[in-house]
């Protein structure tokens, strides 16, 4: 739901109830992940997409059916179908399943409360009963900044602390995810499957070297939605004009820099300057933090060079594997915006675990399946 946050929280504010169609479930080639949302208000305004297009219209009716319907929750499973896949199923094959519920903003005053921090900027987290008990379904809990402070109840003290535990893990890996909770007798008779959709804060892309190819790279990283830092030793390069669409400019030798700003497993680290006395000392302390992607630019020649400088300075073959170099995919890449391109598609396959290879020259899924599972995805976000 956190897609339509603008929206949801403008209907919030003027208690204006409305439908929310939110996925919950997919399988195969869907098109958006879980937690993806459309919502209906009375009036027929739709806002949000679940599939791109392809079961929208079913979708819709399905909401005003639940409004029309006094706020039954329903739900709604659909895939690939040979005799009307246009009208009624995916058309890339893959399955997803649609919980749709009536949202009432003045009975859960904190959804109102979440999606004004959403609105801001800051880290948040609802999470959404979307299977248990009727009772419970649709039911909202909502944490913000690190977790330490929860508002509204998925229906009892033990529950609420068993989301709350598995909420604050997917808040600070930046993640939704589905969870499950309860079926114990003696804790949590009830048993719940519960998506927490979370807002983090913005991953960072730190870009040491301020040359043209920073300046690429820079905007390429900021349309992805990082917020960019570059950082060079010379005052002279190292201006705000020169990188507009950078978040901050810095001046300061790189490795200094670095020792002394918040990283976490989303930052990707990228050294464009292949200079040996800005390069080491930076990368032996890159290949040691718990940094997501750590890239450096330069000729194989240079990368030789490099790694041989790396191990005199005491680093091991084993952080050694953990370095991108030369930096970037094989597009094929001349100038800095293919550059920054071959970059950041480097980033996005490391960050979600696959080849970068053709999807054409390979089988299987377009879409990885979405899980409760930390891992690898807790390395970046979102």
């Amino acid at each position: 739901m956190l897609n339509i946050a603008d929206t949801l929280h403008d209907w919030c504010r003027e208690a204006r109830p409305f439908a929310l169609a939110t996925v919950i479930q997919v399988s195969g080639s869907a098109p958006l992940p879980p937690g993806t949302a459309l919502a209906v208000d009375a009036d027929g305004t739709a806002v949000g997409s679940i599939s791109g297009g392809c079961v929208e219209g079913a979708v819709y009716e399905l909401c005003q059916q639940v409004l029309a319907d006094g706020g039954i929750p329903a739900r709604a499973r659909f895939g690939y179908s040979d005799d009307d896949a246009f009208a009624v199923g995916l058309t890339c094959g893959g399955e997803i399943e649609v919980l749709v519920q009536q949202v009432a903003p003045t009975a859960q005053p904190h959804l109102t409360v979440a999606l004004e921090e959403v609105v801001s900027g800051r880290p948040t987290a609802v999470a959404q009963v979307v299977d248990g008990p009727d009772e419970l379904v649709g039911r909202m809990l909502c944490l913000f900044g690190d977790g330490s402070a929860h508002y509204g109840t998925l229906g009892g003290a033990r529950e609420d602390r068993a989301v709350v535990a598995q909420a604050r893990a997917l808040l600070r890996a930046g993640r939704t995810g589905l969870v499950e909770v309860g079926g114990d007798a003696d804790t949590c008779p009830d048993r719940l499957s519960v998506l927490v959709h979370t807002h983090a804060s913005r991953p960072r892309m730190l870009i040491f070297g301020a040359v043209d190819f920073a300046a690429a790279l820079s905007q390429a990283g900021a349309f992805l939605g990082y917020h960019v830092t570059v950082c060079d030793a010379r005052p002279v390069f190292a201006t705000p004009a020169r990188f507009p669409h950078a978040d901050e400019v810095v001046v300061d030798w790189p490795h200094r820099y670095l020792e002394h700003t918040e990283v976490d497993p989303r930052t990707a680290v990228c050294v464009l300057t292949h200079d040996a006395k800005f390069d080491i000392p930076l990368l032996r302390l890159a290949l040691d933090l718990p940094v997501g992607y750590v890239g450096a630019m330069g000729s194989r020649r240079t990368h030789d060079h490099r790694l041989d400088a790396l191990r005199a300075a005491g680093v091991p073959d084993n952080r050694l594997t953990r370095l991108r170099s030369p930096i970037g995919l094989d597009l094929g890449a001349h100038t800095p915006e293919e550059t920054a391109i071959s970059i950041t598609a480097e980033i996005i396959a490391h960050t979600n675990d696959r080849t970068g290879r053709p999807l054409s020259h390979s089988t299987g899924p377009i879409h990885q399946s979405a899980s409760g599972d930390l891992s690898p995805a807790a390395r970046t976000a979102a």
